[in-house]
């Protein structure tokens, strides 16, 4: 106890004592040099400067006692006689000088031709009959002449010592920024009385989440409770989902909750050009980690070295990314322990992470965090409206929350940020209900381009298209319920439809079928009052093609192919050259994906040939608008008679809480539910 307490006494102490900057260094040697070459040695006692005419006169006048010229550099130096220097027309010479010797000259100046001018010096001594001595030395500033030489290997050294910092602080220099120290830790630590500052209260949703890491952050706090039962810490937690859903925030939040040190960093800051570095960073973070225990590590995007071990290694490229994954292996369980020290990672790609890595004893909890609920993107939205500095009254987070099904946290703070901007480019006071609606459409659905010049046959052929969309998707039971149907381009798209997809957990075979033939609906409009289709519906044909190939291979929900599925949830099947399929099979797949879709094509032209005069009437409303909404659907078609689907609370126990916890653990359904908020032609 007596040496912790000291090291901290120490460790406060260093941060007030003064760093030391190797530029002064630098700045040292070219004053020095500087100084050398402005005052060479004699900057303090210098000559008045006079003129070759003046010392003529001076000369003539009987006041110079010698001449001395330096041959090297063209400058004569006045001497004065005594006489001379107490006259008032040389008063502030060198006499007057404080630094000034008694043998400093009292003028000087530079002369041109020598020849010359010891033919002016001796004509004028024959004329005034004077005996002005002359003298001739040649000077040398030693010092300066040594200091040039050096110069260059100056320079040189200099621009050395400049690349080596340079290579140093990109390799993870530690203190001093030394190439020694390339093998240092780069994780950041957040000190817990100072820099966190999150807790679970900043961390809307991810209830379940939440209480899966409730109790590292309450070993962490009271260790004595679970180790006083032969309980042991855990040593990691992953942490699994999709991008934006809050993965960093929620291991902040368990670092300011439990008050202990936090050191984050990510999987790529592991990796570098050479050999042994990643490998001596893992020794390097866990030391530090261990010194400050109880503490926590946080790696985000661990994928990037705790990819499987051989998996794409053709030439040996991912020697070193494997040996930093053996490093971490071993850290976290291996011969040597860590007291107290747990280590949260987070990655999207759990899929292909290593075996050994994913085993108890090394993370021995995975949490998994899903897209929010509409109960949780509530929360979310109240926790992201209380920066905005001014919202309008009736703004409703229940209803906002409805019209963003399957954005993630960092989606709806994008979206009210995107709100207060539009709400400030159109110069309102408050940012309101129809600033966050235009913010959907502009992330969802793109930019408005209004100026996009087409030909009124396209602007015909887009608005049936959208209409055939919206009139298939109001007559069938389990597709998507519309919200507003537009032909104004936005980003890529010609024209595009809204719809409010319910939030299933599950998805049957006739609720697929119900969503491919609304897709459907564009194309088969086209057909039905054109007689020819156009290019518009790519992006209609590519998600139905992946939906009936999900059905076929994936989900197990053709009666031919049967209940067989060929998706695999480990990603090893990414690296494997061939098909895990025959080819007679391939041959079978195919023609039920090619069946599927086209019924549903077929199955939309009846429904529209069937309603083929509302269909018009609804193309030349949307023609007529540009823009139309649920409402306009219910004057022309009536209500929808399909009920809508029951929503409970997943968990009905004694302590359930305000949340739905029904995964499945299908990446698919999150894929679809996200898919089906637009439907586009583009």
């Amino acid at each position: 106890m007596a040496n912790k307490s000291a090291q901290k006494k120490n460790t406060n102490k260093d941060p007030k004592k003064p760093k030391f900057n190797s530029y002064w260094i630098y700045i040292g040697i070219i004053a020095i040099f500087l100084g050398v070459q402005f005052f060479g040695g004699s900057g303090f006692s210098d000559p008045e400067k006079t003129s070759p005419a003046q010392f003529e006169k001076f000369l003539r006048n009987g006041d110079v006692e010698k001449v001395n010229i330096i041959k090297n550099s063209r400058v004569a130096e006045i001497f004065l006689t005594t006489e001379a220097k107490s006259k008032p027309e040389h008063k502030g010479t060198n006499k007057d000088q404080v630094f000034a010797s008694s043998g400093s000259p009292d003028y000087s100046f530079e002369f041109g031709d020598l020849q010359n001018f010891e033919n002016t010096i001796d004509k004028i001594k024959k004329e005034q009959n004077i005996s002005t001595s002359v003298y001739y030395e040649t000077r040398s500033n030693y010092f300066s002449e040594i200091l040039i030489g050096l110069l260059p290997i100056i320079l040189i050294v200099g621009i050395w010592i400049f690349i080596m910092r340079r290579m140093s602080k990109g390799g993870g220099g530690g203190p001093g920024g030394q190439i020694f120290n390339i093998g240092k830790s780069k994780a950041k630590l957040f000190d817990e009385k100072k820099d966190i500052k999150t807790s679970f209260k900043d961390v809307a949703g991810l209830e379940g989440a939440k209480d899966e890491v409730q109790e590292i952050v309450d070993f962490l706090k009271h260790p004595d409770k679970y180790t006083n039962l032969g309980g042991k810490i855990p040593k990691g937690a992953l942490l699994v989902g999709p991008p934006g859903t809050g993965k960093t925030l929620l291991a902040k939040a368990v670092a300011g909750e439990a008050g202990v040190p936090f050191f984050s960093l990510s999987g790529s800051d592991f990796v570098e050009m050479f050999v042994g570095v990643g490998a001596s960073r893992v020794r390097d973070l866990f030391k530090q980690a261990k010194e400050k225990s109880p503490s926590i590590i946080f790696i985000d995007e661990i994928d990037a070295i705790g990819r499987s071990r051989g998996k794409g290694n053709m030439s040996g490229s991912n020697d070193e990314r494997e040996n930093t994954l053996n490093q971490l292996l071993t850290e976290m369980d291996g011969f040597g322990t860590n007291t107290n020290v747990i280590v949260i990672a987070a990655t999207n790609r759990a899929d292909v992470l290593d075996k050994a890595l994913m085993r108890a004893g090394r993370f021995d909890r995975q949490i998994y965090v899903d897209l929010p609920d509409v109960r949780e993107r509530e929360e979310i939205f109240e926790v992201h409206l209380k920066p905005l500095k001014k919202v309008a009254d009736e703004l409703d987070t229940s209803f906002l929350a409805k019209q963003t099904p399957g954005f993630s946290g960092a989606d709806i703070a994008n979206l009210c940020n995107e709100a207060a901007l539009i709400a400030a480019r159109n110069d309102s006071k408050a940012v309101g209900k129809q600033d966050f609606l235009d913010a959907v459409d502009r992330i969802v659905g793109g930019l408005e381009k209004k100026n996009k010049i087409m030909s009124v046959e396209e602007k015909k052929a887009i608005a049936f298209h959208e209409a055939g969309h919206a009139t298939v998707s109001w007559m069938l039971e389990y597709a998507a319920p519309l919200v507003k149907v537009t032909i104004v381009p936005r980003g890529q798209s010609l024209g595009a439809a809204w719809y409010l997809p319910e939030e299933r957990q599950i998805v049957r075979t006739e609720q697929i079928l119900d969503e491919m033939c609304a897709t459907m609906g564009g194309r088969a409009a086209e057909k039905v009052i054109f007689g020819k289709i156009s290019t518009g519906a790519l992006s209609d044909l590519e998600k139905v093609t992946k939906q009936a190939k999900a059905i076929v291979t994936i989900y197990g929900l053709n009666d031919k192919i049967g209940n067989l599925t060929y998706y695999d949830s480990s990603g090893q099947s990414e690296y494997n050259f061939t098909k895990p399929y025959s080819d007679k099979t391939s041959e079978l797949i195919d023609e039920e994906i090619s069946k599927i879709i086209e019924e549903q094509y077929q199955r939309a032209i009846k429904i529209l040939e069937e309603n083929k005069d509302k269909l018009t009437e609804l193309a030349e409303l949307l023609l007529e608008k540009e823009v139309i909404f649920k409402d306009n659907l219910v004057e022309i078609f009536g209500e929808r008679p399909f009920k809508k689907p029951e929503m409970i609370n997943a968990y009905q126990g004694k302590k359930a809480k305000s949340k739905e916890n029904g995964n499945t653990g299908d990446s698919e359904n999150n894929e679809e539910k996200e898919d089906n908020t637009v439907e586009s032609s583009s």
